[in-house]
């Protein structure tokens, strides 16, 4: 398959490579005069959890091929489009002039509704899912990351096209990865987008996520955060998962020491979030999108979250 990354970021780059060393043809979509400036190369500093649960170390030198820009008659089989929360409209306008017919793969985080997020895009190219894994460029082409085994993607009854569902699910399944199949993909991103939010609204409060994990108790006031704010899923037209509501639903404590077990013991969605701590590669403000997105909803649907507001000053827009 002809796969052009959307971007040279974290998840375009290692995800590129585990696909081009599974026989596929890679090639990245970058600003102009970005290809001077990144150079030929990316340094990998990986962990591979597609067969080592604590992530099989990678370092190599991996040379890349970069466009600085998509023709209109191009041949990419698919574009793969993984940004941060803030860049998203910027690359959809982008991309919807030059979709060609090639599959629009989406693994970015989503609050508002798909078919607004997507407006611009044409809705039968599209799949949507999201990725599992993290770092960050130490330099300008030194990648300290990893990623797990499993990556999540909507079912086929719900994909627009059975065929590129297919195409997708093979191409990922070829290259070790296995496939988390989500009946309703955007209650999973609501999820999702609600952890995130309660845990970087803490993150904010304590100074970064380092001073988060450094005790349960931190973690248990990101849990309550996310607590407060799971009926903006019902307000929004829609039910939480089963496992989301007894999770958030056990006691506050329990779940925050399972949390902080998993992020600061050795495993890999640990030493993936160590690393992106470490890198610095996405600044605080990027952080606070997320509970700066989830408070103005919840104003607009007159939800009241106490526990967010008065953490509001540690995520507001800044002037």
């Amino acid at each position: 398959m002809k796969i052009l990354m959307f971007g040279r970021g974290v998840m375009a780059t290692q995800y590129g490579w585990a696909l081009e060393k599974a026989g596929n043809e890679v090639e990245f979509y970058v600003r102009p005069g970005r290809s001077a400036q990144y150079g030929p190369y990316v340094d990998l500093d990986l962990l591979d959890g597609r067969k080592h649960k604590k992530g099989l170390p990678i370092r190599e030198r991996w040379f890349i091929k970069m466009r600085e820009e998509i023709r209109q008659d191009h041949d990419y089989d698919l574009i793969f489009v993984s940004v941060n929360h803030q860049q998203f409209d910027d690359a959809a306008k982008m991309i919807s002039q030059r979709a060609g017919n090639a599959t629009i793969l989406i693994f970015n985080n989503v609050w508002d509704n798909q078919e607004t997020v997507a407006a611009q895009l044409p809705k039968e190219q599209i799949l949507w899912g999201f990725l599992g894994g993290g770092g960050g460029f130490r330099s300008k082409n030194k990648l300290e990351a990893g990623f797990m085994k499993s990556i999540y993607l909507e079912s086929a009854d719900a994909a627009a096209s059975v065929k590129r569902h297919q195409d997708v699910m093979n191409l990922f399944q070829n290259a070790g990865f296995s496939v988390s199949l989500q009946k309703d993909m955007y209650v999973w991103y609501l999820q999702h987008f609600i952890m995130n939010a309660g845990m970087a609204a803490q993150a904010l409060k304590e100074g970064s996520y380092q001073n988060l994990y450094k005790s349960p108790k931190y973690v248990k006031q990101a849990v309550l955060l996310m607590r407060e704010m799971l009926p903006l899923i019902r307000a929004k037209g829609h039910k939480a998962s089963l496992g989301t509501n007894l999770m958030l639903h056990l006691p506050a404590g329990l779940v925050s020491y399972g949390i902080y077990k998993i992020i600061t013991g050795e495993t890999l969605a640990g030493a993936i979030m160590e690393r992106m701590e470490n890198t610095a590669y996405i600044p605080q403000e990027a952080f606070a999108f997320f509970p700066r997105d989830v408070l103005a909803d919840a104003r607009r649907l007159k939800i009241d979250l106490p526990r967010l507001t008065a953490l509001e000053k540690y995520f507001s827009q800044k002037d």
